[in-house]
């Protein structure tokens, strides 16, 4: 068991951007972290929150309706520098669906005002015509098993630019825009993806990755994780990779 290591995780907006399960996301950090003997502090941050960079090692934005990310896209304008600070000091940025377009330069719905994000990732969103739901499979450079799986739901169409690349390309469904083949994104230790179901507990090795990427943040060292007992976490992995859409 590897002791005396701490992680400290802000949920960005629970109240508002939390469906589909998106906590399970939070809840399987805590865990895979809890398992080894890694303390991990939630703490929820809400509107009116700032936002200390300093303190927190890892950042979880879930997924959430139109109106409730019009209030959101306000508040992370408030907390824009207070989160560039934390991407250039190398914190772990999770984002789904909703918030990962928020992670983006925009959103630009069917109708109303442009919903502007913070430009974390190099990308814009705009809203399409058909809706996109049903399972995903899609590979990744970044794991070892490359595979991700999850549930998309979305009718956005995000569009990647710049230094910012693909977080997986997609093998069976729509991910990013149903054109490109590409799905979610990544900057630096910024990610984003349309999955849901929740991700991370269909995915324990990319769940894995992140959270050495949090650990070499707050220590500055190459942290080794310890091996955990993944049978069920993988057959249920296994038991998606290329289900029907």
């Amino acid at each position: 068991m590897q002791n005396k290591l701490k992680l400290s995780l802000a949920h960005l907006y629970p109240e508002l951007l939390n469906i589909y399960g998106d906590f399970g996301n939070v809840l399987t950090i805590k865990n895979r972290c809890g398992w080894r003997g890694i303390e991990v502090e939630i703490t929820q941050i809400n509107l009116g929150d700032k936002i200390d960079p300093e303190k927190f090692d890892f950042y979880f934005i879930g997924g959430g309706q139109d109106n409730q990310q019009i209030d959101v896209s306000r508040e992370l304008q408030l907390q824009k520098d207070a989160l560039y600070d934390a991407m250039n000091s190398d914190a772990v940025f999770l984002g789904i669906c909703g918030g990962y377009q928020l992670f983006g330069n925009y959103y630009q719905p069917h109708n109303g005002s442009r919903l502007m994000g913070i430009g974390l990732l190099d990308s814009y969103t705009v809203a399409g015509n058909k809706r996109f739901i049903g399972n995903v499979t899609a590979k990744t450079e970044f794991t070892m098993p490359k595979t991700l799986v999850g549930f998309e739901n979305h009718s956005g169409l995000t569009y990647l630019q710049g230094e910012t690349k693909p977080l997986a390309l997609v093998e069976i469904g729509a991910g990013n825009n149903n054109e490109d083949k590409t799905e979610g994104a990544r900057f630096k230790n910024v990610f984003g993806t349309y999955l849901h179901g929740p991700f991370l507990p269909k995915n324990p090795h990319f769940a894995d990755f992140l959270i050495k990427l949090a650990l070499e943040k707050r220590y500055n060292d190459n942290i080794e994780l310890q091996k955990l007992n993944d049978e069920a976490e993988f057959q249920a992995h296994i038991s998606l990779i290329n289900k029907a859409y």
